[in-house]
């Protein structure tokens, strides 16, 4: 089966969906014993999340770039997430989604969410003819994020560092084993719209 160019794929359930974020143990530890996130992490900065395990991996090297070394898997709601989207800007120009440039670069100043798409990756981390999406949190959602949307936060970099070892001794089949299921997110036509993707997946 083809897959579209745009698609969210994601671990979910029917209240919540999982994103991943890399940290500094100095954020990271604190996150996973408060179950949310908490100082030192903070809320002036964008903050993406990234509902793609591998794409996630491929951003952090496999939890061993500096800053980067705890792996989390954050989940959040998906009323939090399906409003975050809903409030998203590309954070490219597309000509057939805000008719000129001006208009676009009007909406990326005003919106609290930013999305991109960036090639999806393999278990090998080389790049795939289709896109992953990355959300970009600012502002009044970051707060929300924090605040209302985290439903558990878990290091995940245990099981970060076993899919390593495992393709590192040649054993692909078991490493990919250890990775999180993710199916296609069911995406209403409005939020698929505002992100230039398909609907329903």
């Amino acid at each position: 089966m083809t897959v579209p160019a745009r698609q969210v794929r994601a671990h979910y359930s029917a209240d919540t969906i999982t994103v991943y974020q890399a940290y500094s143990p100095q954020i990271a530890r604190p996150a996973v014993a408060a179950g949310r996130f908490v100082a030192p992490f903070k809320r002036d900065r964008m903050t993406w999340i990234k509902p793609s395990f591998l794409w996630m991996m491929y951003r952090c090297g496999w939890a061993t770039k500096p800053g980067q070394e705890h792996v989390l898997a954050i989940d959040i709601t998906r009323e939090g997430f399906e409003w975050a989207l809903a409030r998203a800007c590309l954070s490219h120009y597309d000509r057939d989604l805000h008719g000129d440039r001006a208009t676009w670069s009007r909406m990326l100043k005003t919106s609290p969410v930013r999305v991109q798409w960036d090639p999806e990756r393999s278990l090998h981390l080389t790049a795939l003819p289709y896109r992953s999406l990355q959300v970009g949190l600012s502002g009044e959602a970051v707060d929300r994020y924090v605040d209302d949307w985290v439903v558990a936060v878990t290091d995940v970099t245990p099981t970060v560092h076993r899919i390593r070892e495992l393709l590192r001794a040649g054993d692909g089949q078991a490493a990919a084993g250890h990775l999180p299921v993710e199916h296609v997110y069911p995406l209403p036509a409005p939020l698929a719209a505002r992100i230039s993707a398909p609907a329903h997946g």
